[in-house]
């Protein structure tokens, strides 16, 4: 080949790459911010957010400290601790035992940031529901005691022979007395967008307008049901004056810059949904870019036999989708 030829192979074949590795990362990047009408500087710059795990699954064997050390050693750099879990931290605990887990956290990199309790407000009878707004108290309690940001509750579907609106009313005013509280312990509520049926995006909307209360958000859930078209830009918009924190999933299930291959995107783990649609994970990071979201998305996986090689690749897989 001609030194002028060989040259303007190069210097085609460097242009083309460039373009393509442009196309690649825009998978879900800049070119299709632009696409949903997402501004391109958002996509630019390293995320705000940090990753953290929730304990159920993956840590619902760990005590508290095989959790910040395991956390540390991965680079997690945040925890939401469910309750019933092995790590202990429930309402029970006295106050010298509350100190205990507060100072441990506060001597480590990984943050306390939020409980996860089952506190659900959807039941027809008005006893169960006294009962979960006093249990709502009691785990705002902890979360002060424990220096945490939130505490996370959630619907859990729609009881039978009840109208749906009457129960996502009733739900949300169950949520304006949770706020008060939350605001006199110095926390707040965050909502899981959570439930067959009550996980819809327009229920949770429902939800957090009828409660209306600056100390209640949401906490997004990352549901098959957020996809519309292939896009969660249309529930984002929906929940996004409330998001105070957010559930992340199985980064596999997602569209490649060069197809799934015929790959089926479904999970059956016990305890978790049955996925079956791609999630665009970039492009809820971008969209969480826009409204200054600087808190966290909390890896909800299921467990495994070999952990920490598990969150060293989900931390990897992070960073790619949130680059």
């Amino acid at each position: 080949m001609h030194k002028s030829g060989r040259r303007a192979f190069l210097k085609t074949g460097v242009i083309s790459a460039a373009s393509l590795s442009t196309m690649g990362t825009a998978g879900g990047g800049v070119l299709a911010s632009a696409a949903n009408g997402i501004p391109a500087d958002a996509a630019a710059s390293a995320p705000p957010f940090k990753l953290g795990l929730v304990t159920y699954n993956l840590a619902h064997d760990w005590d508290i400290d095989t959790i910040i050390k395991n956390c540390e050693h991965t680079g997690f750099e945040g925890v939401e601790l469910r309750t019933t879990h092995k790590h202990g931290v429930e309402v029970s605990l006295d106050k010298a035992r509350r100190a205990e887990v507060k100072q441990r956290f506060a001597d480590s990199r990984v943050r306390l940031v939020s409980l996860g309790t089952t506190c659900e407000y959807e039941w027809p009878e008005p006893a169960l529901v006294e009962k979960n707004i006093e249990d709502t108290r009691r785990w705002c309690e902890l979360a002060q005691d424990l220096g945490c940001l939130g505490v996370k509750v959630r619907p859990n579907g729609f009881p039978r022979g009840v109208p749906q609106d009457k129960t996502l009313d009733q739900i949300g005013h169950a949520l304006t007395r949770c706020g008060d509280i939350a605001r006199d312990h110095g926390v707040e509520i965050w909502v899981e967008v959570h439930g067959e049926g009550t996980e819809l995006p327009s229920n949770i909307h429902r939800i957090l307008s009828v409660a209306n209360h600056p100390a209640v958000g949401a906490c997004w859930n990352s549901n098959d049901n957020d996809v519309v078209e292939g896009s969660v830009k249309p529930s984002f918009d929906l929940l996004k004056p409330w998001i105070r924190s957010c559930h992340i999933n199985e980064l596999w299930r997602t569209v490649a810059p060069w197809g799934n291959g015929g790959v089926k995107i479904q999970s059956a783990t016990p305890g978790f949904p049955e996925w079956q649609k791609p999630y665009p994970w970039r492009e809820l990071f971008t969209l969480f870019r826009t409204i200054g979201f600087n808190r966290y998305t909390f890896a909800e996986i299921p467990e495994s036999c070999e952990p920490l090689r598990l969150m060293l690749y989900y931390r990897a897989l992070w960073e790619y989708h949130a680059a």
